[in-house]
């Protein structure tokens, strides 16, 4: 199986760090202190208490196990360091949908760090990916359920 690896800003970077260390040290505190109360009830073949806190300590442990392996394969950029003569990871754009004649900014940023209604798009997304090595001035093409979008790039800034 091949890793995926993950490109993310060194703050994204330090909130899933942070995510995790929080799971780790007081999630799991939590957690087994229900699966201690819910012991304490007695018979386990009909004790609801105590299947919900197992199945709470999977999903707790899954979700830890999932950062652990995007923080293992993480590959830090410095947006600050984004160029400007072309569209990368970091960049913030002046788009134009030709269609629609509206002109919209967007971040292109890692998938972790995406949050479309703040204008973070992931690189992973299909705006995002096409965006990606455009110039100023250069015309892409989205494919979308809609049909097919134009875009112009407008400005490249950090």
């Amino acid at each position: 199986m091949a890793v995926k690896q993950t490109t993310m800003s060194r703050e994204g970077y330090d909130k899933l760090v942070e995510e995790r260390e929080y799971l780790v040290t007081v999630r799991r505190k939590e957690v087994a202190a229900k699966l201690k109360e819910a012991r304490s009830y007695g018979d386990l073949s009909e004790n609801a208490e105590y299947d919900e806190a197992k199945n709470e300590q999977g999903m707790l442990e899954a979700q830890i196990a999932d950062l652990d392996m995007i923080i293992a394969n993480a590959i830090i950029v410095d947006y600050d360091n984004a160029t400007t003569d072309e569209v990368v990871i970091g960049s913030t754009v002046k788009i134009k949908d030709i269609e629609l004649d509206s002109v919209e900014t967007i971040q292109i940023v890692g998938s972790t760090e995406a949050d479309p209604d703040n204008g973070k798009i992931s690189d992973d997304s299909p705006v995002g990916k096409a965006c990606l090595k455009k110039r100023v001035g250069d015309i892409f093409e989205v494919e979308a359920p809609i049909g097919t979008l134009k875009f112009e790039v407008l400005e490249i800034s950090r």
